[in-house]
C-alpha cells in the first residue's frame, strides 16, 4: 500500500506536534516496534499505528520504514525521533516542576565511576532544576563497596554492576553487558608463569571471581595493577601489562578477546538499588527517572516505578 503525504508548499509544518504522537514515536524506538509500544502504553496497535500515521500526515513525510527485516525508522523519523526525545524531557520536566507536593530532602547517592561517565550527570542535573529542595551528594566507588554502604545506612541510593545471575529483590536492572577476558594483541602469555591480572581495586568483585572460580592453565594469576579508573584499566590492557575482565562496552579494537583461554565471565548487569533504610520519596523519585532515562537509551521496559518488566 502506497501512502500520500501532503507537501508543505512554505517549507513550515502548519500543525503542532502532538505530545501523544511523540511518545508513541519514542515508545516504537525504545520498545522495538509498534506491537511492543502498544503494550507498554496500554494501547491496542491499531491506535499507535493511527498515531503515527497522523503524525506523517501533518509533517509530510514518512516516519517509520516499514520494510519486513529492515530499519525501523527513515532519515527523517530518525531526526524526528532525536527532536522527540528532547521535547518529552522538556514536556516532564515542566510538569513535575508545577507539582502540588514538591520533593524536598536529601539524597546519598553512590556511584561507580563507569556509570558517571554514562551520561548520569545530566540525569542528576535534570532532577537538579526539578527538585531544587532536594539536596543530592554523590560520591563514587566500587560495586562491593556501595553495597556495603546501602547495608549499614551511610547511602541511600546506588548505582553499580553486579552479576546477571545473582540478582538481588531489591535491584532495578538498568541494562545488561558482556563480560570479556582481554589482552592486548601484543601480550605473550606463558603458562610456565602466573597470568598477569589488572583489577579494578582491592574490592574488585571481578578479581574476586576469577581468584575463586577459575582454573587457569599454568601458575594461576598475579595481580599486577589495581586501578579504580576505566580509563586507567585500559590503558594498562593496551600497555600489554596483563589480562583483565572487562566490560564489553570499554573493549576497543587495539584488545583481544580471550575468552577461549579461560572459563567463560557471567553477564554483568548494571543497576539501582535503594537502601532498605531509606523510605524517602525523593529518593524513589531519582531512582525512577534514571530507571527511565537509561529505558530511553538502551530500549529496556520499565514500570512506572522504575522496575524492569
Amino acid at each position: 500500500m502506497i501512502h500520500r503525504y501532503p507537501s508543505c508548499k512554505t517549507g513550515v509544518m502548519s500543525h503542532r506536534l502532538d505530545i501523544d504522537a511523540l511518545q508513541a514515536l519514542c515508545a516504537i524506538a525504545d520498545h522495538g516496534g509498534v506491537t511492543r509500544a502498544a503494550a507498554r502504553l496500554s494501547l491496542s496497535q491499531s491506535a499507535v499505528s493511527h498515531k503515527i500515521k497522523r503524525l506523517e500526515e501533518h509533517i509530510g513525510r514518512p516516519l517509520l520504514a516499514r520494510r519486513p527485516g529492515g530499519p525501523v525508522f527513515t532519515g527523517d523519523g530518525e531526526t524526528l525521533l532525536a527532536y522527540a526525545r528532547r521535547i518529552l524531557s522538556l514536556h516532564d520536566e515542566a510538569v513535575a516542576s508545577l507539582a502540588t507536593s514538591p520533593l524536598t530532602g536529601r539524597i546519598r547517592l553512590g556511584m561507580t565511576e563507569d556509570v558517571i561517565s554514562g551520561g548520569l550527570s545530566t540525569i542528576l542535573g535534570r532532577f537538579a532544576r526539578l527538585h531544587p529542595d532536594v539536596a543530592v551528594h554523590t560520591h563514587v566507588g566500587q560495586s562491593l563497596t556501595l553495597e556495603a554502604e546501602l547495608e549499614s545506612g551511610e547511602i541511600d541510593l546506588a548505582v553499580m554492576q553486579r552479576f546477571k545471575h545473582a540478582p538481588h529483590p531489591a535491584d532495578i536492572v538498568l541494562f545488561e553487558d558482556a563480560l570479556h577476558w582481554v589482552k592486548s594483541a601484543d601480550l605473550r602469555l606463558d603458562e610456565t608463569r602466573p597470568v598477569p591480572f589488572l583489577a579494578f581495586d582491592g574490592r574488585c568483585f571481578y578479581r574476586k571471581w576469577a581468584m575463586d572460580m577459575v582454573a587457569p592453565r599454568g601458575a594461576g594469576f598475579v595481580t599486577v595493577l589495581e586501578c579504580a579508573s576505566v580509563a586507567g584499566m585500559v590503558s594498562g590492557i593496551q600497555a600489554g601489562l596483563g589480562v583483565a575482565l572487562l566490560n564489553a562496552r570499554h573493549v576497543t579494537a587495539g584488545m583481544e578477546v580471550i575468552d577461549h583461554l579461560f572459563d567463560p565471565p557471567p553477564a554483568i548487569a548494571y543497576v539501582v538499588r535503594i537502601g532498605r533504610r531509606s523510605r524517602s520519596e525523593a529518593t524513589r523519585a531519582l531512582a525512577g527517572e534514571i530507571a527511565r532515562e537509561n529505558g530511553r537509551q538502551h530500549g529496556g521496559r520499565t514500570a512506572d516505578d522504575g522496575r524492569r518488566v
